[in-house]
């Protein structure tokens, strides 16, 4: 939804690969067209089909390192070789147009835009499986992924899962309609929170100003 009455939100959605945060992502794209999914930036080589702006911002390392030097980025880490990172003006642009972001990112990239100039308009959602053996089960599912695949992630998910604490509402994927119902609700609460309407107070005291005219 966009709203120029308030500030864009930054939704944060992370959780361990197989609890769901893909699918929910997805699912509030739908629900909400306003919502702008945030696209990061990568020093990796296009991949057939991709487009620069859509799929990724593809950078050249000098050009990536000369925006994280400059302070144009909003989190980045490096993996397998190649830099990843969310830049932030296009945030910034949305977020001043009323726009709510939304981040699939892990528990590290979420603490540096928590971190960040930007990080009191974040809202930040983690996402547990029911149990680890439907975390596994739901993996194998896929069919994608060898077993020393599947082995890694569930070896990289218990670090991941260890940082639940560190965010503002966590949901237990029971159930992906349900668990949808609830992110929903939350980032509409989000929205309606008093300090992140900043035209509130100039209608409060309109308000006022018509008692006093009564």
């Amino acid at each position: 939804m966009t709203d120029p009455r308030r500030r864009g939100l930054l939704i944060i959605l992370s959780s361990p690969s197989g609890a769901g945060k893909s699918t929910l992502a997805k699912r509030l794209m739908a629900w909400d067209e306003g919502l702008r999914f945030s696209v990061s930036a990568t020093t990796r080589a296009p991949r057939p089909g991709e487009v620069d702006g859509r799929e990724y911002y593809f950078r050249s390392r000098a050009e990536f390192e000369a925006m994280v030097a400059a302070g144009e980025m909003l989190e980045h880490a490096e993996v397998f070789g190649n830099l990843y990172g969310t830049p932030k003006g296009p945030v910034e642009a949305a977020m001043l147009e009323g726009r709510d972001t939304l981040f699939d990112v892990d528990w590290q990239g979420g603490q540096q835009i928590r971190r960040s100039s930007l990080g009191k308009d974040v809202v930040s959602i983690f996402v547990l499986p029911p149990s680890i053996e439907e975390l596994d089960r739901r993996l194998r599912g896929r069919g994608q992924d060898s077993d020393e695949v599947i082995a890694g992630r569930m070896a990289k998910s218990r670090d991941e899962i260890s940082h639940w604490s560190e965010y503002d509402y966590v949901l237990v994927n029971n159930d992906i309609d349900a668990a949808e119902a609830r992110l929903r609700i939350i980032i509409e609460a989000e929205r309606a929170r008093a300090d992140r309407q900043p035209g509130l107070t100039d209608f409060v005291r309109n308000l006022n100003r018509e008692f006093e005219d009564r």
